[in-house]
């Protein structure tokens, strides 16, 4: 009786379980994962090959003390322009002052000499010709009016020199330009045993930036441009872009001033200088930045988003949707990057879509539901080798779900 009621109680459980197995067993597979695909663009795009360079003036000038003696006055303003024969530094002129007024009266005494030497030969020529005086009297006066001119001449030479001294008390600068610090001061002895640095002045509008090119890029550079020596200001054809130390593009393209007459050959690179149109003066000498010089033109070249290509121990792949909507593992060898783009070599073809969000989502051979998007290129001057993710547009108007 006991063993009935029993079984009376666990038949419904046994019923109850059987019928959610049954359940479950009948349960639709879940759907595909679904993903958003872009196809890759195919454009023209340059070939850049990117350098550091350094920023100078496109003139450089040192101004030193040309005379010994003890700087008086700092007659400028430190890190602002300045013009062409603006006062920079006074020097203690009185020395000079007091070796100028010896030298004039040397030549004064100098002049007096020969004034009287020169009457002496004006009062002995009659004389000599009338047989008065002997004629080696006569030569001794002009031999002595010679020498007494040439006394004057190189007295003058000392109160030229002496004047020259004199204005080297007053430094001037020798042209228009942006003045640096100081490196003396009131009271500071310069010129003793060489030309002492008192400052630099450097012309930075425009500003040059001076790098070294690796001698391949030189070549495809010089073959560019059909030349490997250019004329000043005739060559327009290699345009250079500056990039500066916090990332941004400077506003001015630059051109080629010039290259180097050899390649070092320890380094295997060639120097080259390019100017930089620098309204403002907001780049200064002394700066590091990136030169980027277009070298060539990839003709049809495939450009993905940066985000839809993996590395793993360096081999890059990407995921294609292929053909029923079954993702493909395509290896691909990247360039160089564009902005929010990647630039690939081989691997992908024009027309092939590559998953560009939900890679976490899906592995080779799995079915998926596509959600196609439009890739949306970053603006013309973004610097080359960003490392953001490429944007996608998924509104209503640019996506279609397959």
């Amino acid at each position: 009786m006991n063993r009935l009621v029993s079984l009376a109680w666990w038949f419904p459980v046994i019923c109850c379980l059987s019928a959610c197995r049954e359940e479950v067993k009948v349960a639709p597979p879940p759907p595909p994962p679904l993903v958003k695909v872009a196809a890759v663009l195919q454009r023209d795009v340059p070939s850049y090959v990117e350098v550091i360079g350094e920023t100078r003036g496109n003139t450089e000038i040192e101004i030193r003390a040309r005379v010994e003696g003890f700087i008086e006055t700092v007659d400028y303003k430190e890190g602002t322009p300045v013009k062409k024969g603006q006062l920079l530094y006074t020097i203690d002129p009185r020395p000079f002052e007091a070796r100028l007024s010896t030298t004039k009266a040397s030549q004064a005494e100098a002049e007096a000499q020969f004034a009287r030497a020169h009457q002496d030969v004006v009062r002995y020529e009659p004389l000599v010709a009338k047989n008065a005086i002997s004629r080696q009297e006569y030569e001794t006066a002009v031999s002595i009016e010679k020498a007494a001119a040439a006394v004057v001449e190189a007295a003058k030479s000392v109160v030229q020199q002496s004047e020259i001294d004199l204005s080297y008390t007053r430094v001037l600068a020798p042209d228009d330009g942006l003045a640096g610090r100081t490196e003396v001061y009131a009271g500071t002895l310069v010129g003793r045993g060489q030309s002492t640095l008192l400052t630099r002045i450097s012309r930075t509008d425009p500003i040059h930036v001076r790098f070294s090119f690796p001698e391949k890029d030189y070549l495809a550079m010089a073959r560019k441009r059909g030349t490997g020596v250019t004329p000043e200001g005739s060559d327009r054809t290699t345009t250079f872009e500056l990039i500066t130390a916090d990332g941004n593009l400077h506003p001015s393209p630059g051109t080629l001033v010039f290259v180097d007459r050899n390649v070092d050959p320890k380094t295997g690179t060639i120097m080259v200088e390019a100017a930089f149109a620098n309204p403002g003066q907001i780049v200064r000498p002394g700066q590091y930045g990136r030169i980027r010089a277009t070298v060539e033109q990839k003709k049809g070249a495939i450009l993905v988003p940066q985000r839809s290509v993996v590395e793993q121990q360096g081999v890059f792949s990407v995921m294609v949707v292929a053909e029923g909507d079954k993702v493909e593992q395509r290896l691909v060898t990247p360039a160089e990057r564009r902005g929010s783009l990647w630039v690939i070599a081989s691997g992908l073809k024009a027309g092939d879509r590559v998953i560009v969000e939900g890679l976490q989502k899906v592995r080779p051979g799995m079915q998926v539901q596509v959600q196609t998007v439009l890739i949306e290129e970053k603006a013309e001057g973004a610097v080359q080798g960003d490392s953001k993710p490429a944007q996608v547009d998924d509104t209503s108007k640019n996506s279609a779900v397959k």
